[in-house]
Order: C-alpha cells, then sequence, then structure tokens
C-alpha cells in the first residue's frame, strides 16, 4: 500500500510539471509532444528508484540557446564592408561583357564509298567537307562604359581581331553591337561604342597617385562566362614594367608604369575596371602572372585619361615621339662608356644598319639633342629602370613640350622639346 500510495503521489507530480513545461515550451514557440506516452515512459523509470529521484520543473535557462555575436561586432563587421558593396552595387551597371564572333566553317563528316571491284561491297573512306559558314562565338572579355552616349573603354587585345565582330552584354540582359573605334598597342587600350543614350558611366580618377596597400575592387567578365565577378584585394606594388600576350601566338606587348594587384583577375576579365573606395576608375585590368597567385596587372588612370583625351581632342588615338634612340643606362655600361652618372637614357645608335641616334628632322633634332647625350631628367622626374623614358613620353601627347636635363661632355643643361605626332611605323613612339 505504501508503494502504491507513493507512486500515485508521483504520478501527480509528474503530471503537475509536465503541464508547466508544456506551457513554457508552447509559448516559447516550440514544437509539443504527446504527454500520456511521455508519461507513462517516466514514471515507470521512477518507480525503480523512487527513494533517490528528485524531480524539478524545467526552467527557462534549462533549454539550449545559441550563442550570439554581440551587436556592436555585428556592425562594425557590415560598416567596414558597406564602401565595398556600395561601390559595387553603383558600378556594376556600367561594366558589360564583350562577345567576340566570327564567321567559321561548317564541318561536315562523310563517307566516300569506292566499290571494291565487281562485289557488292563498297570500301568507305571518311572525309571533311566545309558546309558552309556559321557566325560563332569565339571569345569575349569587359569593357566598361565612360560617357553616357555609349563610349567603352577595354583592352586592345580584347578587340585586336579586325575581321571579328563585336557586340556587349548590358547588366540589364540587352546585347548591343559595338564598333572599334580605336586602338593602341603601346598601351593596350581600346575604344568602343554603341548606339544609345543615358548609359551609366564610371568616371575616371583624377589622381595619379595610388598608392601601395590600396583598397581596390576589381570588376569583369571572369572566363568570359561568369558575368560581373567581384573581386576585392589591394595594390600590391606600382610602377612595373612587364611582356604581357600570348608568345605562342606571337602577340607580346611592354607595358610600363603598370599597377600590380593581389585582386583576383583571370581570363575574360580583360578590360574591366579597378577601383577605389570612392567608385573611381583607378586602372584597367589587363594581364595575370602566369604560374602566380593573385599577382595581376592593371594599366594605370593616367594612361586612360590620355587616350581618352586623344579621342575626344582628335578624332582618334594620337601617339608622340622624340625621335631618339637610347638605351637605359647600367653601372656596367656607365663604367663602359667613362660617364659620371650610372642612371638615365644614353642617346645612341644601334647595331644594326639603319639604327641612327637621332632621327632627322625629329623633336629631337630639332632640340640640338645628340648621340652620346645622357637624358638624366624628364620634367621633374630622374629616370630610372622603374620610371622608363618611353613610358614618360608614351603619356603625353603631341604639341606637349618637355625639359630635359641633359649630360653632356661632363656638364648638365636643360633642352625643352616639343612633342610631335608619330605617323612613322618606323619611329617607335617615345623614342
Amino acid at each position: 500500500m505504501e508503494n502504491a500510495s507513493t507512486v500515485q503521489e508521483v504520478r501527480e507530480t509528474v503530471h503537475r510539471h509536465l503541464r508547466v513545461w508544456y506551457t513554457e515550451k508552447t509559448m516559447s514557440g516550440t514544437r509539443t509532444i504527446a504527454l500520456s506516452a511521455f508519461t507513462s515512459l517516466l514514471v515507470s523509470s521512477l518507480v525503480l528508484g523512487i527513494e533517490t529521484v528528485t524531480l524539478r520543473a524545467p526552467q527557462p535557462s534549462d533549454s539550449p540557446t545559441m550563442p550570439s555575436a554581440p551587436i556592436d561586432a555585428l556592425e562594425e563587421e557590415v560598416r567596414a564592408e558597406s564602401p565595398v558593396i556600395e561601390v559595387v552595387s553603383a558600378a556594376e551597371p556600367a561594366v558589360v561583357s564583350v562577345i567576340i564572333s566570327k564567321n567559321l566553317p561548317v564541318i561536315e563528316r562523310f563517307y566516300d564509298r569506292i566499290p571494291l571491284g565487281d562485289s557488292p561491297f563498297n570500301f568507305e573512306i571518311p572525309r571533311l567537307r566545309q558546309m558552309g559558314t556559321e557566325l560563332q562565338e569565339v571569345g569575349g572579355g569587359t569593357a566598361f562604359f565612360v560617357s553616357e552616349d555609349g563610349l567603352l573603354m577595354t583592352n586592345r587585345h580584347v578587340v585586336s581581331d579586325e575581321d571579328a565582330l563585336y557586340s556587349v552584354l548590358l547588366n540589364d540582359g540587352r546585347t548591343l553591337t559595338a564598333k572599334v573605334l580605336a586602338r593602341d598597342a603601346l598601351t593596350d587600350i581600346a575604344l568602343l561604342k554603341v548606339k544609345g543614350t543615358d548609359f551609366p558611366a564610371l568616371r575616371l580618377s583624377s589622381s595619379n597617385e595610388p598608392v601601395l596597400g590600396q583598397t581596390v575592387i576589381a570588376i569583369g567578365n571572369a572566363l568570359a562566362e561568369f558575368r560581373n565577378t567581384v573581386s576585392v584585394g589591394v595594390i600590391s606594388g606600382l610602377q612595373r614594367t612587364i611582356t604581357a600576350g600570348n608568345p605562342a601566338e606571337g602577340t607580346t606587348e611592354r607595358l610600363t608604369q603598370i599597377l600590380q594587384t593581389d585582386a583576383a583577375i583571370n581570363q575574360g576579365n580583360s578590360g574591366g575596371p579597378l577601383l577605389d573606395l570612392q567608385g573611381s576608375v583607378i586602372g584597367m585590368n589587363t594581364a595575370v602572372a602566369s604560374g602566380a597567385q593573385n599577382i595581376g596587372f592593371a594599366i594605370p588612370v593616367s594612361d586612360l585619361r590620355r587616350v581618352l583625351h586623344s579621342y575626344q581632342s582628335f578624332g582618334r588615338i594620337v601617339r608622340p615621339y622624340l625621335g631618339v634612340r637610347y638605351v637605359m643606362l647600367t653601372p656596367a655600361l656607365a663604367e663602359e662608356e667613362k660617364l659620371s652618372v650610372t642612371q638615365g637614357a644614353l642617346i645612341t645608335k644601334g647595331e644594326e644598319p639603319g639604327e641612327i641616334a637621332i632621327v632627322p628632322d625629329s623633336p629631337a633634332a630639332k632640340a640640338d639633342l645628340r648621340e652620346g647625350d645622357v637624358i638624366v631628367k624628364a620634367g621633374e622626374t630622374a629616370l630610372t629602370e622603374q620610371a622608363d623614358f618611353s613610358g614618360i613620353i608614351q603619356r603625353m601627347l603631341p604639341g606637349d613640350t618637355l625639359t630635359l636635363t641633359i649630360l653632356r661632355d661632363g656638364r648638365e643643361r636643360e633642352v625643352t622639346v616639343t612633342l610631335e605626332e608619330w605617323t612613322n611605323e618606323g619611329v617607335g613612339s617615345g623614342e
């Protein structure tokens, strides 16, 4: 009797506490369970050790809770990311995918049947034949609007094929035919044009001085497949000189004063903008180091501005030239020539016949520059391996004047030259 009474008391206690637990869990939105089965199981367990069991109703603190991040930390994280998010949101509509198409032969496989003597059997030889041509997509890249009337910038190597047809895929899904207005092989910049108005355009930064470690954002058509891919990094190097292109195809070019970035750049990103945290274009993505990780290169905004200004002023991309042939000094060459300086551009003729030091009737000849002169400064810039003379000239326009500090017969003097437009393919721009 004592045990039966005790069991009944326990049963009533369990029911009472379960009603409390059920009410608390229901109010907190927790899914309910079947009480009768759970109660029977619990009571059966308690009878086995009734004298040692103590029951209590679960408290709210007994329910497990997930740790939450402090609100201040979350707000700080969102605040830190918001400049990048805002820049991408504003810039994305102005970035387009370039589609390269060509009329390519359509090849059909067929079998040429040759009778085997008088037998009813034929000998079949597989052959190929052309069945007309078909417009096919053969590549892609990136471009971005620089004016509301449809002017776009991209890399020259993206639109280098003069036999190809080009179109651009806008962020709103429209595909527009694009016309190549100009190509500049020396800076790997090209201009495109599409018909229309009120296009979203990016602004070119007015600053020429990117900072090492500065945060940058790259947007592009990665692998010519993943449109408007965004990557974030920093400026990881300044004033790089690279040889870019595809040596297997014989298409290489030497680019100077290039920005280096660790923002991920892939094939198809070429021609896309490199942006600062104000949303201004500070460069154009152009190349990636083969075999490296996160070493990409971008053409600086000073080159982009010069090309744009050239087109808007002359209706084409014009290049200045000085009309000299030179080699950059090294300590060994300076010692060999018995010079008092070890840096600068030594004006000298080449080893091949016809490679003269000064082009007749050129700006250099008119300024009385001579073979053997060493140009040590161009304007306020001392000439070094990092500050290449050709790169300085390339960033100017025909008609610009430049003061050169030269070393002649052991004495320094200043010479003022007025650059002219390069029209002779035999004269290198900036030389």
